[in-house]
């Protein structure tokens, strides 16, 4: 029997595999059934700080007296705050595996006393769902990136359990931003978040949304970024996300160096018991290969472990595309 056991963020896992925050983890009926089926940890379902401020919004709207809107929107805020803090209290009663819980952030202020409840409900670890769009053409990038660094220290400072940040991958130094985050005390970084993106319905005259799954082509700049992060910022750890279908990609990410991986779409698609499937591969390779634990191979073709690490470097596609121009 192989181990598949990790550990991440200091907790330790049956196995790499990760249900990522999503309507699959939104009720605890449908977690018990992601445990059920081998999850090694899962990530409930974010709190949308837009979405409760758009609630409360629409609440206060329509209001005769504005000046009750101030007290409806507390009440919505601490209402939908409740109501996450029961799930997380119900998960950690029912469940064996690590339970995180997530927050989406569009300011850092308003989160930190809200940080204090995640962590008395008896969250494992918390998961910073953070993604600033740069759209001020008179800020400097640093600004935005400051954004980040300030959420985590602010953050760290009234959450002493494990915390990872969520975030994309347009930055100008990716390396050196997780570095930062690093030192500011966040405990791991998940690879890549997956945003909302517009289409344009050209018969209707519409913006609409674009594929809300992911596909496992997708998969193919996470694998690189983590295998470059995995040795340049060492003091981190790494969960690769966003294109991860089956077992070969989750092995392909150990390879590279995370120590899990978050499975979302493919859940979706397939349901709790691909879960099994996953692991089923991971299992079967590793006996074909004759390693006994994750330990034994991750990371084992990372950057660094390369002889020609131009390999995760190369942009262009000159040497494959020459020869037929």
């Amino acid at each position: 029997m192989k181990n598949l056991e990790t550990i991440y963020l200091g907790l330790t896992l049956k196995n790499p595999i990760i249900i990522s925050s999503s309507g699959l983890t939104s009720s605890l009926d449908k977690i018990k059934k992601l445990e059920d089926n081998g999850a090694g940890a899962v990530v409930l379902k974010s709190l949308f700080e837009e979405q409760i401020n758009y609630e409360s919004a629409s609440l206060s709207l329509s209001s005769d007296y504005p000046e009750a809107n101030d007290l409806i929107d507390n009440y919505n805020k601490e209402h939908s705050i409740d109501e996450y803090l029961n799930l997380i209290r119900k998960a950690k009663e029912s469940l064996s595996i690590p339970v995180m819980a997530s927050i989406n952030c569009t300011t850092s202020v308003n989160w930190i006393k809200f940080t204090e409840k995640i962590y008395e409900a008896g969250a494992d670890a918390l998961e910073i769902n953070v993604y600033v769009l740069p759209l001020n053409k008179n800020a400097q990038a640093g600004e935005y990136e400051n954004f980040y660094f300030d959420l985590a220290g602010k953050v760290r400072k009234t959450y002493d359990k494990p915390i990872a940040f969520k975030i994309g991958y347009q930055f100008t130094n990716l390396a050196a931003l997780i570095n930062r985050l690093a030192a500011a005390g966040i405990n791991g970084v998940v690879l890549f978040n997956r945003f909302y993106e517009p289409d344009i319905d050209i018969d209707k005259l519409k913006i609409t949304s674009s594929e809300i799954y992911s596909n496992p082509s997708d998969f193919k700049r996470t694998l690189r970024w983590v295998a470059i992060l995995y040795d340049k910022v060492q003091k981190i750890d790494i969960s690769a996300s966003t294109g991860i279908h089956d077992g070969e990609a989750a092995i392909k990410a150990l390879l590279a160096g995370a120590r899990t991986v978050q499975v979302c779409s493919a859940i979706y698609k397939n349901g709790p018991k691909h879960i099994k499937n996953i692991l089923h591969d991971i299992t079967s390779w590793m006996e074909n290969k004759q390693f006994n634990t994750i330990d034994d191979f991750r990371g084992k073709l990372s950057y660094r472990s390369l002889n020609d690490p131009t390999l995760y470097e190369r942009t262009q596609f000159m040497k494959h595309f020459a020869s037929i121009i």
